[in-house]
């Protein structure tokens, strides 16, 4: 009996970047900075978590909270 566990895709920096609309180096440094883990494969070749990279999106809050136009 084969046990299947979802595995999150791993892609490389290049292509984490072009999905955050960001560059090479800031990949990097989410990297560096522990935003973000990156997984070596080989000497040279590193990836990201496509799910990880996913969960750094966050909408950012209003500054009238939740009160979405409402009379008061």
């Amino acid at each position: 009996m084969t046990d299947h566990h979802p595995v999150s895709r791993k892609i490389s920096l290049q292509e984490a970047a072009e999905r955050r609309d960001c560059s090479e180096r800031t990949i990097r440094r989410y990297i560096a900075t522990g935003l973000l883990t990156g997984y070596r494969m080989g000497p040279r070749l590193i990836r990201v978590d496509v799910a990880e990279l996913d969960e750094m999106l966050r909408p950012i809050p209003t500054a009238g909270g939740d009160d979405r136009g409402t009379a008061a």
